[in-house]
């Protein structure tokens, strides 16, 4: 999902579906890209209520633009590399990045500079080396994120790690992450962050999503290390969302917890299954999407 706005909400998933609401929710526009419906549109970025990027999971991976609310879609990145899989989507103004599984030992990693019309492949330039058995999620499109200038990356698997890309100083730092690993089923599924340095992970098992052992954690020095709050979510979480410095918010398919205090004692709020929120330009509107393609708002 991707909101712009108070009012403006767009949203992609299973079968080709890519849809948005201009009134928050209460009535939907369909504008599914003819010919692709077996695609599985993972992640989606808006820039308004007509203009948006969508990418898919799997092979072959292509990315998606529309500047006309939906009424066309213009191709404008292909692979049919088998391995291909993308896993996330996000842009701060024109500069956008979309993170996929390695390939050849490596994060697979696109730039565009000028809002997703054009994309480069700069994955030798980056060089995210990924240990063996260690990939991203696409859970809810989170495992990434651009903050400023600085690019975010959680990973997990059989390791869990954080990426942190300074392109000041041209530096890429990796960091152990803590967090319920060793498993293809675990790891980090989502980040967020408040400023340059203050972020939470969360994650664990999606396989036994409502054992809440060591699935989420706290971060003051942009990755460098992890702690655990002091009361945890209720189970496996797969996004997590800063509403403001204090309020945060993290959902998974065991449901939906709340923080007051930045993270530190959470409080569960929800049972229902969800794989990612986002919130409205306001903060005002909480929207909750999962794999049954219900969408819920939540009102804070």
């Amino acid at each position: 999902m991707s909101t712009v706005g108070k009012n403006t909400v767009w949203i992609s998933g299973s079968k080709g579906t890519v849809g948005y609401s201009k009134d928050q929710g209460k009535t939907w526009n369909w504008v599914n890209p003819a010919g692709y419906e077996t695609y599985d549109f993972r992640d989606i970025y808006a820039f308004s209520d007509k203009e948006a990027v969508i990418v898919n999971a799997g092979s072959p991976a292509v990315v998606l633009r529309t500047n006309n609310a939906g009424k066309t879609w213009q191709m404008v990145y292909e692979n049919s590399h088998p391995d291909i899989f993308l896993d996330d989507l996000d842009f701060v103004g024109k500069v956008g990045y979309i993170l996929g599984d390695p390939i050849e030992g490596k994060f697979q990693l696109l730039k565009t500079s000028n809002k997703g019309k054009t994309w480069t492949d700069v994955s030798n330039d980056y060089y995210l080396i990924a240990d063996e058995g260690e990939a991203a999620f696409a859970a809810s499109g989170s495992s990434m994120k651009l903050f400023k200038d600085r690019l975010y990356i959680g990973t997990g698997g059989k390791y869990s790690s954080f990426f942190n890309y300074n392109p000041k100083g041209l530096k890429i730092d990796k960091y152990d992450v803590p967090i319920w690993s060793g498993e293809s089923s675990t790891g980090v599924f989502a980040i967020d962050f408040w400023n340059l340095n203050t972020g939470i992970a969360v994650g664990g098992n999606y396989l036994e999503d409502k054992n809440n052992q060591n699935n989420i954690l706290l971060t003051k020095d942009a990755g460098l290390s992890w702690t655990k709050p002091n009361s945890p979510v209720l189970g496996f979480r797969s996004d997590v969302l800063y509403i403001s410095e204090n309020i945060v918010l993290a959902t998974g398919t065991s449901g939906t917890d709340i923080s007051y205090d930045g993270g530190e004692n959470w409080k569960n709020i929800s049972t229902l299954s969800f794989n990612t929120l986002v919130k409205s330009s306001d903060g005002q509107v909480i929207y909750l999407t999962g794999s049954k393609g219900n969408v819920y708002k939540l009102e804070l």
